[in-house]
């Protein structure tokens, strides 16, 4: 949970449960006193945390999307929730953080290009798109923009 509200600008950590300090038994034990799991917000967006252990894992089925006006801010998502992340899970905006979860950070400006009534230049954009890892909004305007 301090990662993330590290990350986002308007975002707080609300409440923090653990599991009992008393000798625990079964699957729990050693647990005791450790966080069992937390409620936190991001930009006002409400998420729970749960210690599931390793028998649950993040999937990339699921996945935290961003818009972002700028490429300040998409530079600043990218960069901070990519690092520890796994690389090779980075394609098309996409990125996998350093806990297995997947996140889009998409520029506003990039569903708009790619749905633009003239196909030529939308599939010039999309060309574009999967070249890249983080999204560039400059390369992106000018490909939807520019033909070759």
């Amino acid at each position: 949970m301090n990662f993330y509200v590290s990350i986002f600008k308007n975002s707080r950590i609300v409440s923090i449960s653990r599991y009992p300090d008393g000798p625990l038994e079964g699957p729990m034990k050693g647990m005791e006193g450790k966080v069992l799991g937390g409620i936190f917000e991001l930009e006002g967006q409400a998420f729970m945390a749960l210690d599931g252990g390793p028998l649950f894992k993040p999937t990339p089925a699921v996945s935290f999307y961003v818009e972002c006006e700028t490429q300040k801010e998409v530079d600043h998502y990218w960069d901070k929730l990519a690092e520890g992340g796994d690389p090779k899970a980075q394609r098309c905006g996409w990125l996998q953080d350093k806990y297995g979860f997947s996140w889009q950070i998409i520029p506003a400006a990039l569903p708009r290009l790619l749905s633009d009534p003239d196909g030529e230049k939308a599939g010039r954009a999309m060309q574009a798109m999967l070249k890249m890892k983080k999204i560039d909004i400059a390369t992106l305007k000018r490909a939807h923009r520019d033909r070759k």
